[in-house]
């Protein structure tokens, strides 16, 4: 990987699930082999309860995608695949046109770092249904896992009101990969640093780290530990405190800042990482003011949360550093985004776009049909609303929406309002058209981005509903062809 997470080498070409592959000898064995599709990205509701969503993963999507092809141990392995009778799962003349693949769709994707919202699509694929197919399980690992972790560090980072967070999660992340995902979209969502070294390498993520509570235990007692760390390294001094008995722990470090200011250095502060946080950060501020150090950092961890820290700032918590581990790198509360990927409309070569759409019992799972594009709605640095309309139906004649859920509901928009379409070109006829970001600007980004909706909108509790609604030809659309499918299979 490089610096901005990049994965070159070898094809991932077999990181998707097997029906993905059966679909595709599917087509290729019935003669659909130039069959197109156009299938969106979307997820169905924001994660943690919250009131919206951080896109985040595209650059490493667009490394899938210029790395795209089956290599020789590949088709191999896809040799040896057999079917409940014992045969070959697929012929060699399939294996052959999976070999000479190479990726050739159109990409239209939002921007990473773009807040988002349930049922507009994050990504846009158009092309041979066979790529189309095979590529929606790696699309969906990437951007469902990554935009989960960007959406739960810009929550903890908006908890924290300005306070610096340190990623902390690599021991309980899920996997190597998983770690290392992880720690680049918390980055992007907002953390200052993280403790996974490896991402600091490949992303350019600060590290930060000093002691555990193994390095005081390893000596006679704690005075001594503080004392020989700050003659090991005396410019990364931030001692854990509560190995023993905290207050006590405090008074130590201070002993210790004392020697190193002779000595002409200056220690960091300490870590809080048990106990009612909140008390022994008032208390150990007392200690740390009275004995000279008014600079010094108190940082706390133990399985902090937006939540918790939200709480710690409303008892008056003296915390100016979060390291926030296991709750931000896995998600914690919400185990997946949810993100799902449908075929939206269908054609054979150089013939009209056909409508697709997906009926269900539940109504969230009724699918928009469509080449859709996503188009806010600013005025005076503010979002208003969102419009989800079809570029096939032509371009929007009004500035309304309808509420996919209540049809009697609708939003006019200012006619000076501003217009951001969304989805941008990110790959045509295969080609990547997209520009390379680096990962400081994505998170810049966020934080531009955020500052865009009301802070209804940001809260973690009963969030203000953002209006997200579809333009007046897409809901008719949509409306007819759900009664007609329907009326056919009654």
């Amino acid at each position: 990987m490089n610096r901005n997470g990049n994965i070159p080498g070898p094809s991932l070409a077999l990181l998707t699930d097997l029906y993905q592959l059966t679909m595709a000898y599917g087509y290729w064995k019935t003669g659909n082999l130039e069959k197109e599709g156009i299938f969106n990205l979307f997820f169905r509701k924001n994660p943690f309860s919250g009131g919206l969503t951080v896109a985040c993963g595209l650059q490493q999507v667009i490394d899938l995608l210029e790395n795209f092809s089956f290599d020789v141990s590949d088709i191999d392995y896809l040799a040896s695949l057999t079917g409940n009778d014992g045969k070959a799962l697929f012929e060699r003349g399939f294996l052959d046109y999976l070999a000479d693949i190479r990726f050739s769709c159109d990409v239209d994707a939002v921007s990473e770092g773009s807040v988002v919202f349930p049922s507009e699509p994050l990504l846009r694929i158009k092309g041979p249904i066979i790529q189309c197919q095979i590529l929606e399980t790696p699309l969906l690992n990437i951007l469902n896992f990554q935009s989960l972790i960007a959406t739960k560090s810009a929550r903890i980072c908006a908890a924290a009101q300005g306070d610096p967070v340190m990623e902390f999660g690599l021991r309980r992340a899920q996997g190597i990969n998983g770690a290392l995902a992880a720690s680049r979209a918390a980055y992007i969502g907002g953390c200052g640093s993280t403790s996974n070294v490896l991402a600091g390498k490949i992303y350019g993520i600060p590290v930060k780290g000093t002691h555990a509570h193994s390095w005081v235990m390893s000596f006679a007692d704690e005075e001594e530990a503080f004392r020989e760390y700050s003659r090991a390294m005396p410019n990364n001094c931030l001692f854990l405190v509560d190995t023993y008995d905290t207050l006590t722990g405090v008074h130590n470090a201070v002993k210790i800042g004392h020697e190193l200011r002779k000595k002409g250095h200056e220690f960091n502060g300490i870590r809080l990482d048990s106990g009612d946080l909140a008390y022994l950060s008032i208390e150990a501020r007392k200690i740390l003011d009275a004995g000279g150090f008014n600079n010094a950092i108190i940082c706390a961890s133990n399985d902090l949360d937006e939540h918790i820290i939200s709480s710690l700032k409303q008892q008056g918590a003296r915390i100016n550093l979060w390291g926030v581990g296991t709750r931000l790198a896995t998600g914690h509360d919400q185990g997946a985004l949810g993100g799902v990927y449908k075929l939206v409309a269908l054609r054979d070569p150089e013939q009209p776009w056909q409508h697709r759409i997906k009926l269900s019992e539940q109504k969230i799972k009724i699918t928009t049909p469509g080449d859709l594009q996503v188009r806010r709605f600013i005025k005076n640095g503010e979002a208003l609303g969102d419009m989800i309309y079809d570029q096939l139906s032509g371009l929007p004649e009004r500035r309304v929406i309808i509420d996919p859920d209540d049809h009697t509901r609708r939003k006019k928009f200012a006619d000076d309002a501003e217009v951001r379409e969304m989805l941008e070109p990110v790959a045509r006829r295969g080609r990547i058209v997209a520009p390379r970001c680096d990962i400081h600007e994505l998170r810049q980004r966020v934080k531009k981005e955020l500052g865009y909706f009301h802070e209804g909108i940001r809260r973690f509790v009963n969030p203000h509903l953002y209006p997200v609604g579809l333009e007046e030809k897409l809901h008719q659309l949509k409306a007819r062809m759900i009664t007609e499918n329907r009326k056919v299979s009654e």
